[in-house]
């Protein structure tokens, strides 16, 4: 299948990540066709977090600084709890996920990742989910909270934990062939 042919999609993500969060995104939008890259603040690999321990290591193709929202059509932004709460400090991180949000392209966060979103401005008005832990985490940042697999809102597309990850993937690369999405400024 190549409905995603001549897409680029960029994954970010440091240690810690939600293994099955990167690497069932990573491989199904990769089977639909499209180019898919890991960036992070580390180079070499990044080490996932798999069930109640450390999983196993995924190459890192971009540093996160050599990384421009410019060449790619999407986002994905994996969960975990350490790997998000770890990139919301991480101010070069967070310019570039507002970047493909400001540039009206496909911003996708899964479990722990909506952090992110909140810190970007982007939670603020927008309907969202993410992991039940973090509810009211976005309901304080001014998003309109659902318990739902799936829910995107203008090409913002998250989802609550692994078990949702056929449906997110589905529906990034709905958004992804929908092309740019006009919204409001974060």
């Amino acid at each position: 299948m190549s409905q995603l042919a001549g897409k680029n999609i960029l994954i970010l993500a440091t240690n810690g990540f939600e293994q099955s969060e990167l690497e069932v995104p990573q491989a199904k939008l990769k089977e639909a066709g499209a180019t898919v890259h890991v960036a992070s603040p580390e180079s070499g690999e990044i080490k996932g977090w798999d069930n109640k321990d450390w999983g196993c290591a995924v190459k890192v193709d971009k540093a996160l600084d050599a990384v421009d929202a410019a060449s790619y059509d999407a986002i994905v932004l994996p969960g975990g709890q350490m790997n998000p709460d770890t990139l919301r400090g991480n101010d070069a991180a967070l310019a570039l996920i507002k970047a493909f949000f400001d540039q009206g392209k496909v911003v996708a966060a899964v479990c722990h990742a909506p952090w992110l979103l909140i810190d970007t401005g982007i939670a603020k008005g927008r309907k969202l989910t993410s992991y039940k832990t973090i509810k009211q985490d976005l309901i304080n940042a001014g998003a309109n909270w659902q318990d739902a697999e799936v829910i995107s809102d203008k090409g913002v597309v998250t989802s609550r934990k692994p078990d949702d990850l056929p449906a997110f993937v589905a529906k990034i690369i709905e958004e992804i062939l929908e092309g740019r999405h006009e919204r409001e400024a974060a």
